[in-house]
């Protein structure tokens, strides 16, 4: 999905900037969760805080005038921070952990085992 609106979505570029950072803070902690055992609500914050880490590597970046050269990585890191990234970022926190409560509410409860003695 990711992929998608990085090609189709260039034509509405507030779409892919905002709903592509949404969309980033939940692939990240799916990432995340694919290879750490963790609770769900430390990894959504991981994610969260992997997105303003790079938000403020931005601001530090054009703090110290500092370029990066290599154009792919320019576009996938960003060059220009903003808030509103960051608000992007605090809403896929937000989805992450709704998707998160809602399959952990859909999944059957452990029913307690029963006694092997019939006559009780």
């Amino acid at each position: 999905m990711l992929v998608a609106l990085a090609i189709f979505g260039a034509r509405t570029g507030w779409l892919r900037g905002f709903f592509g950072d949404v969309l980033a803070v939940a692939w990240l902690h799916c990432v995340f969760r694919s290879v750490l055992a963790a609770p769900p609500l430390a990894l959504a914050a991981a994610a969260f805080g992997t997105g303003c880490a790079l938000e403020l590597a931005q601001c530090l970046a054009r703090l110290w005038h500092l370029r990066i050269a290599n154009p792919v990585l320019r576009i996938v890191l960003g060059s220009t921070p903003d808030w509103m990234d960051v608000l992007a970022y605090a809403l896929g926190f937000v989805a992450v952990m709704l998707v998160e409560s809602a399959l952990r509410a859909a999944r059957p409860t452990a029913c307690a085992p029963r006694s092997s003695r019939r006559g009780r």
